[in-house]
């Protein structure tokens, strides 16, 4: 199991702090942060906690997923890979398919 976790269902007033503060009570915290609007700073109300060891992040979240963090039941699981977002490109530019000499006298 990755140390990596997912935590929502946060209040928009919990910190980054406030998040490596509770962690901490289950092992060591590589790094905590909560993730906010890039352009209002708001919390969208997740974050992600990065433990010391798998054991650790087990034990986080045996210990705190649907426990209550200033006024709310958090989730706390393992995080997962985005999939779709940002990666792979895709055929975006469109570019020349041919076919413009269409209806052009050929001789």
């Amino acid at each position: 199991m990755p140390s990596k976790l997912y935590v929502g269902n946060l209040a928009y007033s919990v910190s980054s702090d406030d998040l490596r503060e509770l962690f901490l009570q289950a092992g060591q915290v590589q790094s905590a942060t909560v993730i906010s609007d890039k352009f209002s700073g708001q919390s969208k109300g997740f974050g992600f906690v990065e433990m010391g060891s798998p054991d650790e992040a087990a034990r986080a979240i045996q210990q705190f997923n649907e426990t209550e963090l200033k006024g709310r039941n958090i989730k706390v699981n393992e995080a997962k890979p985005r999939e779709g977002g940002f990666g792979g490109g895709g055929n975006r530019g469109g570019g020349n398919r041919g076919g413009g000499n269409r209806g052009r006298d050929r001789w």
